[in-house]
């Protein structure tokens, strides 16, 4: 992982070097690019513990992730996003960490871009902060068809949350103290990229998004069509106005 040390500027926010921030890296089937993500990680901020939440793997994702230094948190079968990630938010609340942030583990996320996520929470301006793929010069390219969907997703969370979202499908975040013990009690499993944003925003966190540059897909072709985007995006705007009227749990941080 030498090489990859010195190609990567250090990410480190000063501000940060004293409190606990762990990695929580999700992970299905990705033996061929997991040991990279957790090298990439390490290079740009050795004081991250970086959590690999295996979900069912049939592959050697464990094994690769252990190899290259992550504690792996081995799932009995596969439970889906949001059931790994909540996992790794139970961790980073029961082990008292302060920041967390998500990063895939197929190599989409780059770790070069952890500091624009960490600058609002280090500087105290947001609770929770998305990478986004369509801000700034918004040079990410993806297929018609999920453009479109995602665009019409962005604009009725942007309505319920009341505040402009781009991305609402972005997995790439960061989360302080708050975001760690609410999504901990409280994660969206059916499609939680999008129903985080609500659950953040009617517990009143603060939400930021920064422009990120994500990796495209190195390989393979993606099968979403315009029909099956706008499917996906019916199917989720009806998951996003079914929770408005859920009740949620309090959420009460240890003392």
């Amino acid at each position: 992982m030498r090489a990859v040390a010195e190609t990567l500027p250090a990410a480190r926010d000063d501000r940060l070097v004293a409190v606990r921030r762990v990695a929580i890296v999700p992970a299905l089937n990705e033996a061929p690019t997991i040991a990279r993500v957790i090298g990439e990680i390490r290079a740009v901020d050795p004081g991250f513990e970086i959590l690999v939440i295996d979900d069912g793997s049939t592959d050697g994702t464990q094994a690769e992730a252990e190899r290259a230094g992550a504690l792996v948190a081995r799932l009995p079968y596969n439970v889906g996003i949001g059931g790994a990630v909540q996992t790794g938010y139970q961790y980073a609340r029961d082990h008292g960490f302060h920041v967390a942030v998500q990063i895939d583990g197929d190599g989409q996320h780059d770790p070069r871009e952890l500091a624009r996520l960490l600058e609002p929470i280090a500087a105290d301006r947001a609770d929770m902060v998305v990478g986004s793929r369509f801000l700034g010069t918004g040079r990410y390219r993806t297929p018609f068809g999920r453009r479109l969907g995602i665009h019409l997703l962005a604009g009725v969370v942007s309505l319920m949350v009341r505040r402009r979202i781009t991305d609402p499908t972005s997995g790439f975040r960061a989360v302080n103290r708050r975001g760690i013990v609410l999504f901990a009690a409280d994660y969206p499993h059916d499609y939680p990229e999008a129903e985080a944003n609500v659950v953040a925003s009617r517990r009143h966190l603060r939400i930021v998004e920064v422009p990120v540059a994500m990796r495209e897909r190195a390989a393979g072709h993606s099968s979403i069509t315009v029909l099956r985007s706008l499917y996906y995006m019916i199917k989720v705007t009806l998951a996003l106005f079914i929770s408005l009227f859920r009740r949620y749990p309090p959420v009460v941080e240890e003392q």
